[in-house]
C-alpha cells in the first residue's frame, strides 16, 4: 500500500470511529430540533429541555474537533447544518412574529419616543421655524410660493388660484372608495414614507441633511397656509390638514428625531466607542422610524379617506381632536408599567 493510500485509510478509519462514538448523539439532537421546528418549544418535556443545551454543545464540539482532524467532507457538512439548526433553537427568540410586533407596539415603540424627547423637541422646532418662514415669505412677496411647494404637492394650486377654486379643493366631493382608500392613500403612504426614511437614513451624515429637510417641508407648510390665508380661508386649511396632518407630522417629527440620534451618536460617542454606542442607540432608533413608517400608513389611510368623507371644518377638527388625544395618551402612558 502505497503512502497516500496509507493515509486515507487511517482518515477513513478515524473518520468511522468518529461517527460510531457520537452518531445517537447527533440523531437524538436532529430528531428534537426538527421537532421544535415543526410544532415549537412547547413539544419539549422538561428533561428534554435541559437536555437540548448539553447535545448543542456537544455536537458544536464535534464540529471544531471534525473540522482539525479533516474528516469527510459529507460529515461535516452535516454538522455544520446541524449545529447551525440547533443553535437557532437554543438561542433563538422564543416568540412568534406577532407577539413580537404586539410588544413593541405596546412597549417598545412608546418607551423609545419617551427616551428621545430632546430630539423630538429640537426636530419641532427646526419644522416650526421653517413653517414660520415660508408663511412669512408667502405673505409678503407671493412669488416664492412657486419656490417652496413642488407641483405635485400644490395640486394646481397656486398664486392665480381664487377662493372659490381653493374652497372647492378644501370641500370637494367623495370620489369614492378605490380612488381614495386604495389609489390616492397608496400615493400617500409612499410619498410621506420616503420623505421619513430619508430624515431618519440623513442622520448619519452629522443631522444636517436632516435638519434642512424637516425645515424645507415646514416652508413649504407655511407658504401652503399663506396661500390659504390671502383667501381667508386659514381655518378651513388648517382643518383639511388637521384630519391627517397630527399623524402625518407627528410622524415626521419621529424619523427626524431617530435621524438626530444618529447623529448625536456619531458625534458624541460617550464613554463607548463609536461603533459600539451607534449599534446601541441605532436599534432604537430604527425601531422608532420603523414605528413611524406605520403610522405613516394611518396617515395616508386618514387624508386619501376620511378627510373628503368629513366635508365640514368642525368635523375635521373634532376628527383632528381624537387622534391628537390617542397620541398623547398612548406615547404617555403606553408601557410605562413594564417599565417600572
Amino acid at each position: 500500500m502505497t503512502e497516500p493510500q496509507r493515509a486515507s485509510a487511517e482518515t477513513a478509519l478515524r473518520s468511522a470511529r468518529f461517527r460510531a462514538a457520537r452518531e445517537d448523539a447527533w440523531h437524538r439532537l436532529d430528531e428534537m430540533v426538527s421537532r421544535v421546528e415543526k410544532s415549537g418549544v412547547g413539544t419539549l418535556s422538561a428533561s428534554e429541555s435541559q437536555e437540548l443545551p448539553l447535545l448543542y454543545r456537544s455536537a458544536a464540539s464535534s464540529l471544531s474537533v471534525a473540522r482539525n482532524i479533516a474528516l469527510d467532507r459529507n460529515l461535516l457538512l452535516y454538522l455544520e447544518n446541524l449545529t447551525l439548526r440547533a443553535y437557532l433553537v437554543v438561542y433563538g427568540p422564543r416568540t412568534g412574529v406577532a407577539r413580537n410586533l404586539a410588544e413593541f407596539l405596546a412597549h417598545g415603540f412608546p418607551a423609545a419616543v419617551r427616551g428621545m424627547r430632546r430630539h423630538l423637541a429640537i426636530a419641532f422646532a427646526v419644522l416650526a421655524a421653517g413653517a414660520i418662514a415660508g408663511y412669512s415669505l408667502v405673505a409678503s412677496d407671493i412669488s416664492y410660493y412657486d419656490l417652496l411647494v413642488p407641483s405635485f404637492l400644490a395640486g394646481g394650486r397656486g398664486p392665480d388660484s381664487t377662493a372659490d377654486e381653493l374652497r372647492k379643493v378644501l370641500f370637494a366631493p367623495w370620489p369614492g372608495f378605490v380612488e381614495t382608500f386604495i389609489v390616492f392613500a397608496n400615493f400617500l403612504f409612499r410619498h410621506n414614507a420616503m420623505v421619513g426614511i430619508f430624515c431618519f437614513g440623513l442622520g448619519v451624515a452629522l443631522g444636517a441633511p436632516t435638519i434642512l429637510l424637516l425645515a424645507y417641508n415646514g416652508a413649504a407648510l407655511g407658504a401652503f397656509f399663506a396661500l390659504h390665508a390671502r383667501a381667508g380661508l386659514a381655518a378651513d386649511l388648517a382643518g383639511w390638514v388637521a384630519v391627517h396632518g397630527v399623524t402625518e407630522i407627528l410622524a415626521l417629527l419621529l424619523c427626524a428625531s431617530a435621524g438626530l440620534v444618529i447623529s448625536e451618536k456619531i458625534l458624541f460617542p460617550g464613554p463607548e466607542s463609536r461603533l459600539e454606542s451607534l449599534a446601541r442607540h441605532g436599534r432604537v432608533a430604527a425601531g422608532v422610524a420603523s414605528g413611524a413608517v406605520g403610522m405613516f400608513f394611518m396617515a395616508g389611510v386618514f387624508e386619501g379617506g376620511f378627510r373628503q368623507l368629513i366635508s365640514n371644518t368642525p368635523g375635521r377638527f373634532a376628527f383632528e381632536s381624537a387622534t391628537a388625544v390617542f397620541w398623547a395618551a398612548y406615547f404617555i402612558f403606553a408601557g410605562r408599567g413594564k417599565e417600572r
